[in-house]
Formats: structure tokens, sequence, C-alpha cells
């Protein structure tokens, strides 16, 4: 999934004419994703580790048929052997499981849904801080974040519209949002989310003389 040019114009053109109708200031952000989710490959190497220490403990035959490979039995009991094998096929299980996750798609695939939900707020919180918050002179920013492998959006307002517009509004845009990228239409679910942002914010901020254009209309693609 991608954005073309005419993605970048149709949204460039939806956020001017939201803008013409409100004294909110909309930014779109899309990034192809939010985090590289490195921490769920160390997980499942954990996760390995100790399945096969569990499956050692029930069936030890594994470890013995390796110490008998390992250390001659004529020349006496080993005491560490247990644990020289344990370590050797912990650091192995563990190696499998972390580079099976190899794959970037694999590991957004196996990442639940709740944390793939986290990192996406908490980049598009990261995006708002620097690109839209207290950058307009009512504190009317309002940041349209998209993050295309997670499937996932965050709208995330400045303090003034915070204050007058519940989160609950924005949901029918969002839903739009979210059910163009599925549909792999980012442009054209973007375009609708803007647009359906732009008549709230005008109902609560609307358009006032002299009003001046604070930030880009231009969707930003990182």
């Amino acid at each position: 999934m991608r954005l073309t040019d005419q993605d970048h114009a149709k949204v460039t053109a939806a956020v001017t004419a939201a803008e013409q109708r409100t004294a909110g200031e909309i930014v779109t952000v899309v990034a192809r994703r939010s985090d590289k989710y490195n921490d769920v490959a160390a997980h499942a190497g954990v996760l390995a580790m100790l399945l096969v220490l569990a499956g050692l403990s029930i069936w030890p035959q594994p470890a013995d048929w390796l110490e008998a490979k390992f250390y001659d039995p004529w020349a006496g009991p080993h005491p560490g052997a247990p644990y020289a094998i344990a370590l050797l096929v912990t650091a192995l299980a563990y190696l499998v499981g972390r580079y099976a996750l190899a794959s970037l798609p694999l590991r957004i695939a196996l990442t639940p849904g709740a944390t793939k939900t986290r990192r996406v707020r908490a980049r598009a919180l990261d995006l708002f801080r620097t690109s839209a918050e207290k950058r307009t002179a009512g504190a009317t920013g309002v940041l349209l974040y998209l993050s295309l492998d997670e499937h996932r959006a965050e709208l995330i307002a400045d303090a003034a519209i915070h204050s007058k517009v519940s989160p609950e509004t924005w949901g029918a845009a969002m839903a739009a949002l979210i059910v163009a990228v599925k549909d792999d239409r980012p442009g054209d679910g973007l375009a609708e989310a803007v647009a359906q942002v732009g008549v709230v914010l005008a109902e609560h901020f609307p358009r006032i003389a002299g009003d001046r254009n604070e930030l880009p209309d231009r969707l930003i693609e990182l």
C-alpha cells in the first residue's frame, strides 16, 4: 500500500477546503509504520527458552542423550553437565525464536492488537507535540495520523478543541478512514476524514475575520 501523487493532492485539497470554514488547523501525517516491534522478536526468543526448559523438565531424555554425547560416562558423574546442557539448549532456543521473527511483516502480524494501538498512539502523540500542539494562536490544531502497516489511525486535538469536543465525536471520521485503508484507498479515506473533521471544527470554531493559515495543508508522509 502506498500513497500516490494524486492521493497527496486530494488530501491537501481536502485540508484547504475544510479550513475555509473554520479557525481550526488540520495537520495530516502518514507513516509506513509506528514501530519496528523488535521487542516482539525478543519476547519470542524468551518464550522459546521457557518452553524448552519446561520440555526438558517433563522429557529429560534429550538432555541425557546430549550428556552421553559430550561427556565420558566412564569418567564418573559430571555435576555441572545438566546445567551446561540446559544453558546450551536454551541459548539455541532463544536464537531460533528471536530470528524466526526477523521478518518485520511477521512481527507486526504477531503483535497483539492492543500493543499496536498503544504504539500508534504514542507515535501520534510525539508527532502532535512537534507539529501541531500550541502552534496556533488559539490552540486549535488537530493532528490526523495514519499508520499504514498497522491499519490504525489517531486523531489528537489541541487544548481548546479538546475542551469542547469529546473524543467520541471523531468516531465517524476515523471509521471512514480505517475502512478506506483496509480497502487500499488511503488517500480517499484521509480526504473523507478531513472533510468530517472540518465539519466538526466549523461548528465549534467557525472561521473569523483575519484568520490566517498557521499550519501546512500538505499531507506529510514519513
